[in-house]
């Protein structure tokens, strides 16, 4: 990884194993490591974090850890949401639905609330 790239998103759960299930079931990422308290995953380039809610604090001391309401979207690309949304059979927050922007969305949440994002180019849109 380059100086300055985007290496680690730490994202904080309630119940480890409970949101690693989702997330394998969802994503089918490769686990870099994990133990009782975290799973990290390899998200392409950047590694996804997730960290236990009671093992956050000392991350991000003297600051408090955020335990509801959404602060940011993770969006990944994929050829076909419509197709995703089929395959993946979630609850969906918004979407499918064609943006002004040029992609098609959907959104859904994980088990913790954190929302999650799928986008397809338009044709035209690049």
């Amino acid at each position: 990884m380059a100086r300055g790239d985007l290496g680690v998103v730490s994202v904080f759960v309630e119940d480890v194993a409970r949101t690693r299930e989702f997330y394998d079931r969802v994503f089918g990422r490769r686990v870099v490591n994990e133990d009782p308290e975290s799973v990290l995953y390899d998200f392409g380039g950047v590694w996804l974090n997730l960290v236990v809610v009671s093992s956050a604090g000392e991350l991000v001391e003297p600051a408090d850890v955020a335990t509801s309401g959404s602060r940011f979207l993770f969006t990944i690309f994929v050829d076909d949401v419509d197709g995703e949304v089929a395959r993946l059979g979630l609850p969906l927050l918004n979407g499918p639905q064609d943006r002004p922007w040029g992609v098609r969305t959907a959104a859904f949440a994980d088990p913790d609330g954190h929302v999650w994002e799928l986008a397809q180019e338009l044709p035209g849109s690049g």
